[in-house]
């Protein structure tokens, strides 16, 4: 989809972390924005912002992963812009801590937001897409969904989730005049865990940045590209050699630093949620 000036776009996560990014890049292209997220102050914010490009801008506040939120949010936008021709689906969630540490609910909420949440408001839009022979679907994955990461094995399977539907996807659709796409970053400066932690990314990394998120993105849309790898360089070379031999991958992860910054992490995280519950229960006493 070359031209992409007047086209309306459904981005979910519109209100923190690569979203706002992304919604910059299609707004510089004349792209209208549809902003979701369940953050109604954040999603104001990002429509604040995009007001300078010139296009329309609104938010639809809710949670991606109640099925009559979702019917809600589409049956708006539709009324609102008539049509639908890309969705990003960008919003995902992370908690870096041992499994046993994460409760089922939590496990089940990150599964419903960050796999089945884009699944299914896919399946929503598609219909439409197909019917005018037009649309791009644009996922948001992740290199933990090439290989699994210690203290973030929900994460990555959730990711990996994601790759492998939107393959299966875009071959099913393959000259029906309706892209699919699956971008997947490594660690990203700014984003994510290093906005939340405030630490440095393992050296084997070769850590990212939004602004490239955004821009493989648009790639992706433009040139109708199937998958796009956001860091290049010595972090592609886990997954490469994770097809190859799992103890080689499990070696590189533990000499480039990728084993200690989850292990150290969860730790940190894990202390944080000890004391909170300490703290609600001094209160709640």
């Amino acid at each position: 989809m070359k031209n992409l000036k007047g086209k309306t776009a459904v981005l979910t996560g519109g209100s923190k972390g690569l979203g706002p990014h992304i919604a910059r890049f299609l707004a510089k292209e004349g792209v209208n924005l549809a902003l979701t997220a369940r953050s109604e102050q954040g999603l104001k914010t990002t429509a604040s912002e995009m007001s300078r490009y010139n296009v329309n801008v609104n938010i639809y506040p809710a949670d991606i992963t109640d099925q009559k939120g979702r019917e809600k949010i589409l049956e708006d936008i539709k009324t609102d812009f008539g049509q639908i021709d890309l969705l990003i689906n960008n919003a995902g969630m992370e908690w870096i801590s041992s499994y046993t540490a994460l409760s089922t609910d939590y496990i089940e909420k990150m599964i419903q937001t960050n796999l089945v949440a884009p699944m299914l408001l896919t399946r929503m839009v598609l219909p439409d897409m197909l019917d005018r022979s037009i649309g791009h679907i644009v996922t948001i994955s992740s290199l933990g969904g090439k290989r699994g990461n210690p203290y973030g094995g929900t994460y990555s399977a959730t990711k990996a989730g994601l790759i492998e539907w939107s393959k299966g996807l875009r071959l099913e659709l393959s000259g029906r005049g309706v892209g699919v796409s699956v971008i997947c970053p490594g660690f990203v400066f700014e984003s994510g865990m290093f906005a939340v932690y405030n630490k440095k990314p393992p050296w084997i990394s070769n850590a990212t940045t939004p602004e490239k998120v955004a821009g493989a993105v648009m790639r992706a849309i433009k040139k109708d590209i199937d998958e796009i790898v956001v860091n290049p360089g010595p972090a592609w070379l886990i997954p490469l050699l994770d097809a190859i031999h799992p103890g080689i991958a499990n070696w590189l992860y533990k000499i480039g630093g990728v084993y200690e910054f989850y292990r150290k992490q969860a730790e940190d995280n894990e202390k944080e949620m000890a004391q909170n519950r300490s703290n609600k229960e001094n209160v709640n006493g």
